[in-house]
């Protein structure tokens, strides 16, 4: 049995439609970081727009949902555990928004040698989000289904790190990727890119504590 009740399945169809825009957004990252390794900048800046309508939906979908939780007094035994979730969640997506303003304002050069590397962990990001968003509409609808998704999310971060670990062995130890500030600025967008899946994996952690807490 789902978390909510048909009086209020209007806001099941609203957070459904958030967490929608947050899987679509992972989709759009991984478009944006291949096209911006392909030098392709103005598909990157319609991607980099296209986020930041997502995330300003987003935003205004989950402050329209905390608003009706409390004016409504809707489900008030868990309305903590439903704001808490959304609140981390919008944070997905706000950190998907913050790297790719990152790669506008800095431009940072990585090499052809490091493409592979690169749209690999922007890959392995996006499938902690996929999983994320699983799970947490699993916790609405399917709380069964809950630790299956949890457990991807935390097997899709550690394949982010593991690709975040490649780059970084890649680039100091040769001299192929320029000086140390080059090799720096190369390294950081690794670990920029590396910190959706952290996200994913904080949101996640919490997601666990509330479906214990629904089954006592």
């Amino acid at each position: 049995m789902g978390i909510f009740s048909n009086k209020v399945a209007m806001m099941e169809a609203e957070i459904e439609a958030m967490l929608d825009e947050i899987s679509q957004s992972g989709m759009i990252f991984v478009a944006a970081i291949r096209e911006y390794l392909q030098g392709d900048t103005d598909k990157f800046l319609d991607r980099l727009k296209t986020i930041m309508d997502l995330e300003s939906d987003v935003d205004d979908k989950r402050r329209e949902i905390r608003y009706k939780l409390y004016t409504q007094m809707l489900i008030p035994e868990s309305r903590g555990d439903v704001l808490s979730l959304l609140e981390n969640i919008d944070n997905v997506i706000d950190a998907i928004k913050d790297v790719l303003n990152q790669f506008e304002i800095e431009r940072p050069d990585i090499p052809d040698s490091l493409h592979k590397e690169f749209n690999e962990l922007a890959r392995a990001s996006n499938e902690a989000v996929s999983y994320t968003v699983k799970a947490a509409r699993s916790f609405f609808k399917e709380i069964h289904l809950i630790n299956d998704y949890i457990n991807k999310t935390y097997f899709y971060e550690h394949e982010a790190d593991i690709c975040e670990s490649t780059i970084k062995r890649k680039v100091f130890s040769s001299d192929d990727y320029g000086d140390l500030a080059q090799k720096m600025h190369i390294r950081d967008f690794a670990e920029h890119i590396a910190g959706i899946s952290d996200e994913a994996e904080d949101v996640c952690e919490r997601l666990s504590v509330a479906a214990i807490k629904r089954s006592i």
